[in-house]
């Protein structure tokens, strides 16, 4: 596994192997890598001669300074991770510089309003952040495909429609959420979770397996209403939101359309640590 930490030896890299005509199977994260990450490499491996990865911590993508201090840093530790799955073929560690070249600030999009749904309206900036850094990797990595989870699902909404409007020659994969055993969805904030708040964080997706039961068998609003009671009953756990949105334009939506896909999004604070997932409501 090869690493590179200089912009200019990684897309010399990159050049190398375009030349000789590899398939490039490309995943970024933001480090704190676990098993969710390890499938987005596994699914890369399946379709291409060379899988990529590249570790950066985001600065513009995090609205509260604190979570960004407290978010977990282990380069080597990461890197270590990448060598014994002998999957990876080449690590990107890149400087801010190298990404954020006229200074640390973030590109204004227009993501035609996918930004302003759930997450967008409590961190607004967030989605610029999140563009301007995925925008940067894939110019540079020139990837075929690129692999995001789907735990992150308005954000892989949003990865989508950046290619489509900036007309990037890559195919985006969505990654299907990878759970612990109980069910809670994996996450680099689970670390910060106690065994106890662990083993509760289950009841999200408890949760979310009965809202897929209750679909299109009760209203929207009394599935509201029973998904609110539920973490009324829970201690320590607050719910911050729930909806259900049409999976195409992440508008919530208060009635059921034959034609349309919908998917059921939460987030949940259990302590001081945010937690989301979501599931698509057959």
């Amino acid at each position: 596994m090869e690493i590179f930490r200089n912009k200019k030896t990684f897309t010399d890299y990159i050049e190398r192997q375009k030349e000789m005509g590899k398939r490039i199977g490309f995943a970024p994260t933001m480090g704190a890598l676990h098993q969710g990450h390890l499938s987005l490499y596994e699914a890369a491996q399946k379709e291409n001669d060379l899988v990529i990865s590249s570790i950066f911590v985001n600065p513009t993508q995090f609205n509260n300074p604190d979570d960004l201090e407290k978010y977990p840093h282990d380069t080597n530790r990461d890197l270590k991770l990448l060598e014994n799955t002998g999957i990876v073929n080449a690590v990107y560690l890149p400087e801010v510089a190298d990404l954020y070249p006229a200074g640390l600030k973030s590109k204004a999009y227009n993501f035609d309003g996918l930004e302003n749904e759930m997450e967008g309206k409590s961190r607004p900036g967030h989605f610029d952040g999140v563009g301007t850094v995925v925008e940067e990797l894939l110019r540079q990595v020139k990837p075929d495909n690129a692999y995001f989870g789907e735990k992150d699902f308005q954000q892989l909404a949003i990865i989508e429609k950046l290619v489509q409007q900036l007309k990037l020659p890559v195919k985006i994969h969505g990654v299907e959420i990878y759970r612990e055993d109980n069910g809670l969805a994996m996450s680099s904030r689970n670390e910060r979770l106690n065994a106890v708040q662990r083993d509760a964080g289950k009841v999200i997706h408890e949760t979310l397996v009965k809202v897929n039961d209750w679909f299109r068998i009760i209203t929207i609003a009394e599935i509201n209403k029973r998904v609110k009671d539920i973490f009324d009953d829970q201690r320590g756990m607050t719910l911050e939101y729930f909806e259900i949105a049409d999976e195409q334009t992440l508008k919530q939506t208060d009635f059921f359309y034959k034609d349309k896909n919908y998917r059921a999004f939460i987030v949940v604070n259990v302590g001081e640590v945010r937690l989301i997932d979501n599931m698509h409501l057959d």
